[in-house]
């Protein structure tokens, strides 16, 4: 099985920089991609980005130029780096992994970024 954390959310103004990371941990640590989706209020859960490995990464359009994902240090580590960011990105983010032991995704709790105007 797997666990995600979701360290480094919360509030900033408009224009300002948050890195929230996601950390996985557990038995099933075969993992393929990692991602980030977000989800505001009264709107359905969407994908902010993926991480494959290094070089293969992809972006909705709607991000492409301010938000970069990358890996830590630790192999099972992504980071959110968000850049410019504007009131209407204010959600709740998610991290999911690919397990491959399982076959299955895997979802942290999610972090609350607020980006207030």
């Amino acid at each position: 099985q797997l666990q995600l954390v979701e360290p480094g959310g919360g509030m900033v103004q408009a224009a300002g920089s948050l890195r929230p990371s996601c950390a996985a941990s557990g038995t099933a640590l075969s993992i393929s991609r990692m991602c980030w989706y977000r989800q505001a209020p009264g709107k359905e859960r969407g994908l902010v980005a993926t991480f494959i490995s290094v070089g293969s990464t992809n972006y909705a359009s709607s991000v492409k130029g301010r938000i970069t994902i990358s890996r830590g240090n630790a192999k099972n580590t992504v980071y959110l780096q968000m850049n410019s960011l504007k009131p209407e990105n204010t959600a709740v983010y998610y991290c999911s992994a690919f397990s491959n032991d399982y076959a299955r995704d895997y979802w942290g709790q999610g972090t609350q970024v607020t980006v207030s105007s």
